[in-house]
């Protein structure tokens, strides 16, 4: 019988070959998920036995890995903002990157019991709007995406975290047909061009879905079609929050100017790369 220490340093050998980043870390994740247990049981307990269905699966799922299969579509779940997102194929992989637009939101509309009302644009797995539903406990929201099967994910996801009755999920695209007006409206479309996209990393490039990756051939063909229809769902006193891609902030800035919007805010993630764009009228 293997034990738990020899399966983490299998792992991370096996996944070091492979030129995975944090080799241990993940084949720790990867056994805890096959053992239904957390890191701290494994980190206490070493020297545990592992069962040979476990084992089986284990090994399954570092080959998986080893081909540069995302962990979180191994496991099946991403977390985004302290919460556990239920992935699809047809959904983007959340990104930490992607927090900065949550962070500008709540420091934006800092009063907890406000009754906002939310619109995501391009929801996938619908992390920007649950996340913020969590924290603002009086507002509801409205996701939309081109993706019957996203849209349906990201339902099942704010119902498993407790905001399916203040949320709903429709397929459309983009502002088209939407009736109302909101406080917010937060969008991560599709900003990579077009030939770059086989350029990037097997986990992405093979992985994601095309649909929410591919914006074009300069990038920016779907801020393009959201900034002709922001203003009319936009209320009194509400802003716009955009990811934006690398060195994409003047662009994108340029094409909100051009129907009307004056105010600019651009906010860094952790990496230091201008990430949110925060724009009003």
């Amino acid at each position: 019988m293997r034990c738990i220490d020899e399966a983490v340093a299998l792992g991370a050998e096996t996944l070091s070959k492979a030129g995975i980043e944090a080799p241990r870390r993940e084949a720790r994740l990867l056994l805890a998920h096959v053992l239904k247990a957390d890191l701290g049981h494994l980190l206490g307990h070493g020297e545990d036995s592992i069962g040979n269905t476990e084992w089986s699966g284990y090994l399954d799922q570092l080959e998986r890995r080893a081909q540069r299969e995302p962990l979180s579509r191994i496991v099946g779940y991403r977390e985004f903002w302290g919460l556990p997102f239920q992935l699809g194929p047809d959904t983007l992989d959340p990104r930490p990157d992607s927090e900065t637009l949550v962070e500008a939101v709540l420091q934006r509309f800092p009063e907890r019991h406000r009754p906002l009302r939310v619109l995501d644009l391009g929801t996938g797995s619908g992390c920007l709007l649950i996340s913020l539903l969590v924290e603002r406990p009086c507002a509801v929201g409205v996701g939309i995406d081109r993706s019957f099967a996203a849209a349906a994910v990201a339902a099942g996801n704010a119902a498993r975290l407790g905001v399916g009755e203040r949320s709903h999920f429709s397929v459309g695209n983009w502002l088209d047909a939407l009736a109302g007006r909101f406080d917010v409206v937060v969008a991560n479309p599709p900003y990579v061009r077009t030939e770059e996209l086989s350029g990037l990393a097997p986990e992405v490039a093979v992985y994601e879905p095309k649909l929410a990756l591919d914006g074009g051939k300069d990038g920016l063909d779907c801020y393009r079609a959201i900034a002709s229809g922001l203003f009319p769902a936009l209320a009194d006193g509400g802003l716009v929050f955009f990811e934006l891609g690398e060195s994409q902030a003047d662009a994108v800035e340029a094409l909100l100017r051009h129907v009307g919007f004056s105010s600019f805010e651009r906010l860094a993630d952790l990496a230091g790369r201008e990430r949110c764009l925060v724009v009003g009228p």
